[in-house]
């Protein structure tokens, strides 16, 4: 796995760590066990265990299943972050031995009516208050990493699909606009409140959702603080499926069903999309600093604000 140690660095740097050998000798999962895995026929086999994400694979449907399961809030803390980054590079590197045939990656949440509620608010609250800048500028190096390989699919010819069964707001917005198909169930809600507390988003959401429904949108979601339902997204294209509660996961595996025979041309059209309108890593490098910038700015009454929406993210935990 990933060293925590080192994850808080530039791209660049996260690029540098290794991920860790396919042998059980200090513990990890092993080719044979992976080998087995892919054998398998019978529903979905864990393949390897993250800490924070439950990972499984269904051969049948090439699909690679990975559901957030937070210790604590539900938020993207740093070692969800790691978790995830890990899940994306052993992935990869799985599917550049030969050893995954993958179509499809899913992200869904195991945690009861939510998808993610976004940013760590106690670590941006003890930063603001120390003026700790180049700590919040860590923190949002490591988002954005974890959002540019999430919206470039890892460099795999996959479809990737977010699953919100629940609540995506703040940066759990921001991480679901990264995907090629959302499908959501009915009474989920997504928004940006980031402005409740005089910020704004600086992990991907204004440089993805302009792309997606042009700066004017944008800019609309995010000034006005706004939290919209799931048919609400539906309407406006950011979400592509609606199902009824309690029907997401089997709305994913008809969606698979479908359209498997045509994965291919699905992958095409959205790799030509990121190529028509790119975003690059520097872009997001850019505003997360200014992001950074901007939290030092916040008033006592703004920090205030924040640690009380910290404050209920715990009482969902509890």
């Amino acid at each position: 796995m990933i060293d925590s140690g080192r994850f808080h660095g530039t791209r660049d740097e996260a690029e540098a760590v290794s991920s860790p050998p396919l042998s059980d000798a200090d513990g990890g999962f092993s080719i044979a066990a992976t080998q087995a895995a892919l054998a398998s026929e019978l529903g979905h086999s864990t393949l390897f265990d993250l800490g924070q994400i439950d990972v499984s694979w269904d051969a049948a449907a090439s699909t690679l299943w990975a559901f957030m399961t937070p210790e604590d809030r539900p938020n993207y803390n740093l070692r969800m972050l790691r978790d995830i980054r890990s899940w994306q590079t052993e992935a990869k590197r799985m599917f550049d031995r030969g050893d995954l045939p993958l179509k499809y990656m899913v992200l869904g949440s195991r945690f009861p009516g939510v998808f993610n509620l976004g940013g760590d608010l106690e670590l941006f609250a003890a930063c603001i208050e120390r003026g700790d800048l180049p700590g919040l500028v860590r923190y949002g190096h490591s988002c954005i990493d974890v959002v540019h390989r999430a919206w470039r699919n890892a460099e795999m010819p996959v479809v990737s699909i977010a699953l919100a069964q629940g609540d995506a707001l703040g940066g759990g917005f921001e991480a679901l606009l990264c995907f090629d198909i959302v499908i959501a169930e009915k009474g989920a809600r997504f928004g940006l409140p980031e402005m409740l507390f005089g910020l704004f988003p600086g992990m991907g959401a204004y440089s993805i959702l302009s792309r997606k429904l042009g700066r004017q949108m944008a800019e609309r979601m995010i000034l006005s603080g706004k939290v919209y339902n799931a048919e609400e997204m539906f309407d406006m294209g950011v979400v592509t499926i609606l199902a009824e509660q309690g029907e997401g996961e089997q709305a994913v595996r008809n969606y698979i069903a479908a359209n498997s025979a045509r994965h291919a041309g699905h992958v095409g059209v959205f790799q030509a999309g990121r190529r028509v309108d790119p975003l690059d890593y520097q872009e997001l490098v850019d505003i997360v600093e200014n992001w950074a910038e901007t939290a030092l700015k916040l008033n006592p009454k703004d920090l205030r604000m924040m640690r009380r929406l910290a404050s209920a993210q715990t009482r969902l935990h509890l």
